[in-house]
């Protein structure tokens, strides 16, 4: 099964990062395309441009119904299915995003998503 971990974009890479994708629609301020290690630009699994400026407005009073509302997104999301697909022969992928808060982004419910997806993808590998 993949494991899947984040990381701030302004962090070093690392020998243990695997494959790194970044996760956020925008490019990160500050940082030169060429100068960041990653391995894929993931904008289609990013929330919707709505999404995103609805919940910025308020983040601290709109975060448990952006959870949910982005959740709800990448349910429904085919490119989400194909990432989850993408990735099902990788040890490590680690999602780079910008955000300065560390506890309430969008990376850490596309985490939690995507090792649901990858464990249930994987357990219907081995019952099949």
């Amino acid at each position: 099964m993949t494991r899947i971990r984040i990381k701030r974009v302004y962090e070093p890479a690392a020998p243990g990062d695997g494959y790194r994708v970044l996760v956020d629609k925008l490019w990160p301020r500050g940082i030169r395309k060429e100068a960041l290690h990653y391995d894929l630009w993931a904008k289609e699994i990013t929330p919707a441009p709505e999404l995103r400026a609805w919940f910025h407005v308020d983040p601290v009073g709109r975060w448990k119904e952006f959870r949910r509302k982005y959740t709800e997104e990448l349910r429904g999301s085919q490119a989400v299915r194909e990432f989850v697909r993408n990735i099902a022969d990788k040890d490590t992928v680690t999602l780079l995003y910008a955000s300065k808060n560390a506890s309430e982004n969008h990376a850490l419910i596309l985490q939690e998503y995507l090792e649901r997806a990858s464990a249930h993808a994987a357990a219907e590998v081995t019952n099949a």
